[in-house]
């Protein structure tokens, strides 16, 4: 049994639909509802009744709840109910994010700290760390209650990347690098009741968000008019399927604490996106920065 937290879209979708693919039941939680919504800070289509079902469709059992993960209530609230109707928890992913307007575009990036709305840099952290933290806070407690539990918490840039590059602004580089080391500090309280808690980055997610961006979709996907790294994005599926390959491995304890990435999962348990291509851009730019000239063609 899993919770998805974040799944309206993007990534978060991604990871309940490949648990979903695993015959998991899952709890997809989000702002953006048919039927109730809660202010979102996106104006976006996508629900969490359209995720659960998406999940069910794969052969899973989708369960839409609508929440807001800055208010410890609601996340009280959710854990009530997943106890009272589920009993245990297996797999919490921490996926929770909303900040991508507010990060800005490319002209944005880049821009010193002082000259960034301080309320909007601050809203940033809130919805990338708070949220978090008040998630597991309030949902923990289930997912200790036996041995076995998995934590995820989905970021941008693996430790190692991230600790040596700066990542668009002061308020963005110090959200994702915090989520890799809630991973880790939530791993080392995890152990003794015999959970695993990992970071986990995909590499250059076509969300919907993205696929917007350039005008295509994810039919006409490499038709998009951008830069050549794009080439090696990845579907939110593929995030998701090392999310389902790590809750599938009984020994995945020897991931805890680590920071993850889609592609470097791919080449340990044989997953592929999609359209049966493992990308890394992660191990791509690596190996650029050592001076080589890879062929991107190399890493799909």
């Amino acid at each position: 049994m899993a919770v998805v937290a974040g799944a309206t879209r993007g990534a978060g979708r991604g990871i309940a639909a490949a648990l979903g693919e695993a015959g998991a039941t899952v709890v997809c939680t989000g702002r953006s509802s048919r039927t109730h919504p809660l202010p979102s800070d996106y104006d976006r289509p996508e629900t969490v009744e359209e995720t659960a079902e998406l999940v069910t469709r794969l052969g899973g059992t989708g369960i839409a709840a609508v929440t807001d993960h800055l208010d410890p209530a609601q996340v009280q609230a959710l854990a009530e109910r997943i106890a009272e109707e589920h009993g245990v928890l297996d797999i919490l992913v921490n996926d929770i994010w909303g900040a991508e307007v507010l990060k800005g575009g490319p002209a944005d990036w880049n821009t010193p700290m002082w000259e960034h709305d301080l309320d909007d840099g601050l809203r940033i952290l809130r919805l990338a760390v708070d949220t978090h933290l008040i998630t597991s806070h309030r949902l923990l407690p289930l997912l200790t209650a036996r041995p076995g539990g998995l934590l995820v918490e989905v970021t941008d840039g693996t430790a190692a990347y991230n600790a040596a590059h700066y990542r668009i602004s002061v308020f963005y580089d110090l959200a994702k690098a915090a989520v890799n080391r809630l991973a880790f500090s939530q791993g080392h309280e995890l152990a003794p009741y015999g959970g695993t808690a990992v970071s986990l980055t995909p590499g250059w997610l076509r969300s919907e968000m993205m696929l917007d961006a350039f005008g295509v979709t994810e039919e006409n996907w490499r038709e998009a008019a951008a830069p050549p790294d794009f080439a090696l994005s990845e579907s939110p599926r593929y995030v998701g399927r090392a999310v389902a390959a790590l809750a599938a491995d009984g020994g995945r304890a020897r991931w805890n604490q680590q920071s993850l990435s889609s592609g470097e999962l791919a080449r340990v348990y044989g997953f592929t996106d999609t359209d049966g291509s493992r990308p890394d851009i992660w191990r791509f730019m690596a190996d650029r920065e050592r001076g080589r000239e890879p062929d991107p063609g190399a890493y799909r």
